[in-house]
């Protein structure tokens, strides 16, 4: 008891004193109404010991409550015995009586079923029992009035108990489900970095050995610069892969601290996005709008953005070994200013035994898309498949109020991913 009351704030400590002490004063009290020392002092122990239950830590409230009610059921048994002139003319002892009435609803609210069915009838017939320790003359008014009153207290103290067991499940139900929802969504955080950070740098790795395979398979020694070029391109991108997992390591352990591989509140990582796609594959064309150079971005914005672009230079990278051109655009929106267009674009097919390209709408989860072009140039349908990576940026545009696509180019080869992302407003400009 002393340990749970030192482990409570100071203002919690000074509110229990000070309504500890006009309790007390009660006790002491209704205990000297009695006109008897033992009386007084067994009164003022059992009320006590009632008051006291309904504070302690409920792993020990079973205990107390017990020892209460065996001490005011004896008190009470031991009163009935005595002459009228040791019993109390006034009170009973209505302290006590509404400390056992509101420990049958904390009983009803904490304890298990069993608990309950041992402890709730004993505290019923000791806040019975209580109003009998007054004369004899007035247990006709105890047997009229303040019996059925107490009887309909009991009643009242089960059922706002069982309401506020209620409300605590459905707050603890409340809880874990968010709790759960938290969860799922630092999951799924977790795993978007993963694969954005991973696939991109592996998928190079890849490209550059397949194409060194390619030239010896077709029977030509690559000449040793090239080869020299293709070997530190592999290098390169193994390096910041390892240097992408570092930070996504440093994260884990520590979340409070800002992951280093997350870009800040503008767009030059995007640019080195792009030559760096250039340098290992098709050539990369970035049109970056001259006022977003003014403008600073949220980090959620600029992080999504460089998010966009990489992923979908990775796709290009695996899907489409034959694009000749492709286009990254970040630009305003013309007629609308507060909204930002991003769009990535190719020219390709796609790669032989990867004919598969995802695509995904608004909400994430529609099927991916067999990539190539019919007769006519059209694109053409393929089988359902999942696809990670733009299902992640679906959710990561969406997440900060944005619209995605990702689609086959209407009416040519190639395929194009576009976001419209809506920016907060730009503060006023300073006047000197």
């Amino acid at each position: 008891m002393i340990h749970a009351f030192r482990g409570r704030s100071r203002t919690h400590q000074v509110l229990l004193v000070l309504a500890g002490v006009p309790v007390l004063a009660l006790l002491v009290a209704e205990g000297l109404n009695t006109g008897f020392a033992p009386t007084a002092a067994a009164t003022t122990v059992a009320g006590g010991l009632c008051v006291v239950a309904l504070f302690v830590p409920p792993a020990r409230f079973f205990l107390v409550a017990g020892c209460a009610v065996a001490a005011s059921l004896a008190l009470s048994v031991t009163e009935l015995q005595l002459p009228r002139t040791q019993r109390p003319d006034n009170t009973p002892g209505m302290t006590e009586l509404c400390a056992l009435l509101l420990m049958i609803a904390r009983t009803v609210r904490l304890q298990p079923l069993l608990r309950i069915t041992a402890l709730v009838p004993p505290t019923g017939v000791a806040a019975l029992l209580l109003n009998l320790r007054i004369p004899e003359p007035g247990y006709e008014l105890v047997k009229t009035l303040v019996g059925p009153a107490v009887l309909f207290s009991i009643v009242l103290m089960v059922v706002l108990g069982l309401y506020l067991r209620l409300v605590d499940t459905l707050r603890d139900r409340e809880r874990t489900a968010a709790e759960q929802a938290a969860r799922q969504a630092e999951r799924l955080e977790h795993a978007r970095e993963l694969h954005d950070f991973v696939a991109h740098h592996v998928t190079a790795i890849v490209a550059q050995a397949k194409a060194a395979r390619y030239v010896t398979s077709a029977g030509r020694a690559p000449a040793p610069a090239d080869l020299d070029r293709v070997f530190a391109g592999i290098e390169e991108a193994g390096s910041q892969a390892m240097d992408s997992m570092r930070s996504m390591v440093s994260m884990l352990r520590t979340p409070g601290d800002p992951a280093a591989t997350r870009p800040g509140g503008d767009l030059t990582r995007v640019r080195d996005l792009v030559e760096s796609f250039s340098a290992a594959g098709p050539p990369a064309r970035l049109t970056l709008d001259p006022r977003l150079a003014e403008r600073s971005l949220p980090p959620e914005i600029s992080t999504t953005v460089h998010h966009l672009v990489r992923e979908s230079l990775t796709n290009i990278r695996k899907y489409a070994d034959t694009a000749a051109h492709v286009t990254v655009d970040i630009r305003l929106r013309a007629d609308d200013p507060g909204r930002l267009d991003v769009s990535v674009n190719d020219d390709g097919r796609a790669a032989s035994g990867t004919a598969h390209r995802p695509r995904t709408g608004t909400s994430g989860h529609p099927p991916t898309v067999r990539r190539g072009t019919d007769s006519t140039g059209q694109p053409t349908p393929g089988r359902q498949r999942g696809g990670y990576g733009l299902i992640g940026l679906a959710e990561r545009v969406e997440a900060i109020g944005g619209h995605f696509t990702a689609s086959p180019r209407h009416g040519c080869p190639g395929w194009q991913v576009t976001a419209d992302i809506p920016l907060p407003p730009s503060p006023p400009a300073s006047h000197p």
